[in-house]
């Protein structure tokens, strides 16, 4: 039904404008600094075919620390989205491979953050093994349905041991510093 005065095919204006509240700026800063460190990681030659140090997921941890499970669930897939999309792989194979470990290391996360005494190193360790485990598995099922491809899947999660442990450590390095400055990022300043 047209409103008075209007033609009927004439859009109607949104009566409210949409801002962005303090939360959503938040996300896209962390979102935006781990693309910046994903686009920058993939021109980086690997020794190993598919193994990446990962330094992306480094954010996506110190987000869990510091925010919780649902703002880094956002954060790693805006990451995998807009990372996708600055190095043309959207919708390709290996976006899907990122989308799916990102979203296995997620769901590991937001479980693993409700077990006490899991500290920084062993949750970006548990994050490690899901997203390389999810891509592995994606990969197996649907890309490379080969019986002899689990042959390099120790290789895989050795990698992923080593790039976990270290890239927890240098989360729980950056969680010292941001505690020891003495603001609470959730405040405003």
């Amino acid at each position: 039904m047209a409103l008075p005065g209007r033609h009927p095919a004439a859009p109607a204006r949104l009566s409210r404008t949409l801002t962005p509240e303090r939360s959503d700026l938040r996300v896209a800063h962390l979102a935006a600094l781990a693309v910046a460190i994903h686009v920058a990681e993939a021109v980086i030659p690997s020794p190993i075919p598919g193994v990446r140090p990962g330094l992306a997921n480094i954010v996506v941890v110190v987000v869990l620390q510091r925010f919780g499970a649902g703002t880094a669930a956002w954060v790693a897939l805006l990451r995998v989205v807009a990372g996708g999309l600055l190095l043309g792989t959207f919708l390709a194979p290996t976006f899907l491979l990122s989308l799916t470990g990102a979203g296995a290391a997620a769901a590991t996360l937001a479980a693993a953050c409700r077990i006490p005494g899991i500290g920084t190193v062993g949750l970006s360790l548990l994050a490690s093994l899901a997203h390389v485990s999810g891509q592995f598995l994606l990969a197996w099922q649907w890309l490379v349905p080969h019986p002899s491809l689990p042959v390099i899947l120790p290789v895989l999660l050795t990698a992923a041991i080593a790039t976990g442990c270290v890239n927890g450590m240098i989360a729980a390095s950056l969680l010292r510093r941001l505690d020891s400055d003495g603001r609470d990022p959730r405040r405003p300043t």
